[in-house]
């Protein structure tokens, strides 16, 4: 081992952790209020400096492997990424995860050679476990939350509030909290009104008693705590009680965090499993109740940003094939353990999506327009979305083909319905769980469903895909291409790790097609198709979705449409594997992919007789009494 090299990374620790000492000498004492605006900007900034400087920093993988060489480069720069999390810990005052790193870090400092510190790190991993996984369901389920104190004690008549949750704040939060302070009142209560009766109709479409649990889970983007504010006071007049859980905010460096996705790598083996089902088994008995009185969660999402495309690095550390088959069996126990608690059959959600301020000059009129998208008259839509979903429900097959270089043409099989006056295929889903309305969407049947999916420019997943191709056979992937990077084998790693992880295929769960052409018409005119979330893509078009149904870990429940027919397509082969192996029924993988109208060349069913029935022609809806959804269009 390079010892020079070793003693400077340890000196580069030791700053970080005098800059740990110092702000939590200085939080104790009336940091906030004793700082005026830029000294608190500018100290927020001198956290994530390594971060945002990011070339020749320790938390770039590349730049410690070439200091240290491979494996040693990679263990160094994930250990020092890891000591970051102190960042969280100084702000919401955990003394004890700071005394704990400060102990690894006296370790470290007398440690020789490689595996001298793998065996320290992994231990180290190991012995927090039970308090890490504590921390983690508390903070995001329970009155505990270190998020939700920060957001009680705020002053929000007081600029300096944005710098209390210890992340990063950028020019972006600063101008959203301006924006949401000048936006009118009646505006903001509006809005509140469209999201918590959304939260609520979700109970109530999906015939879930709202009443069983009384708390909601809220993420939302530091800026915009007026607005939940508003929200959380609307709560509490139907009984139920906000949790702010977690806050998002920019990212520093999205290349960092692409970096260390796989740091676990390290560590990650069968006895980390066994440890980590232990702790869940033994969780404190305060956080279990509270996850028993959670209805659900409310996610207020944010879009507009930057789009990313990730450098891919050989020096990133990666799972090996058998640590890939451990994430799918800890994916799975973590989700069990979730449901015992907080059951999908008494639980619902809703999300709701509005643009940063870093979507461009024109931010505020976008919000304007992302408003009138997001509150659109779900009764206007949902006699149109029937209409379609009669004829739908008369198919054997759909039919989509791409068209105007689109190379998409998938045929997608569709349960047989055995009683057509109490039984449907499709979801008629407006202004609900998924803000805004507009699409229809069934669980297809796997045998029978093969084809393309070809999209040539998608983001998923907030990354870049170029030209991604999907080729189904009886509803699994069979074959994935895309041409981000110069190498094919760095376009499949990059399909492999970012959409099908942690396996090895992927069989279609969804298939919906989306009747918000107001949307469709917004993002073009302000091109930012690129730009937002799949929430409301999704409605821009049809759309597949790999991974679980709509329904997972629900599927017995019976839904009904307003009509009063039972959508019986709520399961497929995959999920019936629950009956016998739940391990093997559900991916914890779901996402939508959306075809653009002007992409498409139709939409047809295909009936048992082989009638077929167009519903999209050339990009529009072309059904009688459907006439609406083209209106948008022609504005």
């Amino acid at each position: 081992m390079k010892k020079l090299e070793y003693t400077n990374f340890l000196e580069e620790i030791a700053v970080f952790l005098d800059k740990v000492n110092a702000f939590q000498e200085k939080i104790s004492k009336n940091y906030f209020e004793t700082k005026n605006f830029q000294e608190l900007q500018e100290e927020n900034l001198s956290l994530f400096k390594n971060i945002v400087e990011y070339k020749e920093s320790y938390c770039n993988p590349a730049f410690a492997v070439k200091i240290f060489e491979r494996e040693l480069g990679q263990l160094l720069s994930a250990i020092y990424s890891d000591f970051r999390s102190l960042i969280k810990a100084i702000f919401t005052k955990n003394d004890n995860s700071i005394v704990k790193y400060k102990e690894f870090y006296k370790k470290l400092s007398g440690a020789d050679d490689y595996d001298e510190i793998l065996n320290l790190y992994r231990n180290f991993k190991r012995e927090n476990l039970k308090d890490d996984l504590e921390n983690f369901y508390s903070d995001n389920f329970t009155l505990s939350s270190k998020n939700h104190k920060i957001f009680e004690d705020i002053n929000l008549e007081d600029d300096r509030y944005l710098f209390r949750y210890g992340k990063y704040i950028s020019e972006n939060e600063i101008k959203l909290m301006n924006f949401m302070r000048k936006y009118p009142k009646d505006k903001l209560q509006n809005l509140a009104q469209i999201i918590v009766e959304g939260y609520i109709r979700g109970f109530e479409k999906d015939n879930k008693d709202i009443t069983l649990r009384h708390k909601v889970r809220v993420i939302y983007n530091i800026g915009q705590e007026l607005l939940i504010k508003e929200i959380f006071d609307l709560f509490k007049k139907s009984n139920l009680q906000g949790i702010a859980v977690l806050t998002e905010t920019t990212s520093p460096n999205k290349q960092y965090e692409y970096d260390h996705n796989f740091d676990k790598a390290l560590y990650f083996d069968e006895n980390f499993i066994t440890l980590e089902k232990e702790s869940l088994n033994n969780m404190n008995t305060e956080i279990t109740k509270e996850m028993l009185d959670c209805s659900g969660i409310l996610y207020i999402e944010k879009f507009g940003e930057t789009p990313f495309t990730p450098e891919s690095k050989p020096e990133n550390l990666k799972y090996s094939e058998e640590q890939t088959k451990l994430a799918n069996n800890e994916n799975m126990m973590k989700k069990q353990f979730v449901e015992t608690y907080f059951s999908n059959k008494e639980r619902s959600f809703c999300i709701v999506a509005f643009p940063s301020p870093e979507i461009g000059e024109n931010f505020e009129e976008i919000y304007e327009d992302t408003c009138k998208v997001n509150s659109l008259d779900s009764n206007v839509y949902e006699p149109i979305q029937q209409v379609i979903i009669d004829n739908l429900d008369k198919g054997e097959f759909v039919r989509v083909k791409g068209q105007h270089g689109n190379e998409t043409d998938i045929f997608v099989k569709m349960p047989k319905i055995n009683n057509p006056e109490k039984e449907t295929n499709y979801f008629n889903c407006t202004a609900d769980v998924n803000i805004p309305l507009g699409e229809i969407f069934t669980t297809p049947e796997l045998e029978g469903t093969n084809g393309l999916l070809h999209l040539k420019n998608v983001y998923l997943n907030d990354l870049e895909f170029l030209n991604l191709k999907l080729a189904f056979e009886n509803g699994y992937i069979k074959d994935y291409s895309c041409t981000n990077f110069e190498k094919e084998e760095d376009n499949k790693k990059y399909i492999e790790e970012n959409l099908i992880f942690p396996h090895k295929t992927l069989p279609i769960g969804e298939f919906a097609i989306g009747t918000n052409t107001l949307a469709y018409v917004i993002a073009k005119k302000h091109n930012i198709v690129s730009k937002l979330p799949i929430l409301i893509v999704e409605k821009m078009g049809p759309h597949f979705a790999i991974g679980d149904t709509c329904y997972s870990w629900s599927e017995d429940l019976p839904v009904y449409n307003p009509n009063g027919k039972e959508i019986i397509a709520r399961d497929n082969c995959h999920s019936l594997q629950r009956k016998t192996d739940i391990n093997k029924a559900y991916t914890n993988v779901h996402t939508d992919i959306t075809l653009p109208y002007d992409e498409l060349e139709y939409i047809k069913v295909i009936t048992y007789d082989k009638t077929e029935i167009e519903i999209i022609k050339e990009g529009r809806f072309i059904l009688e009494g459907t006439d609406f959804l083209n209106e948008a269009f022609q504005r």
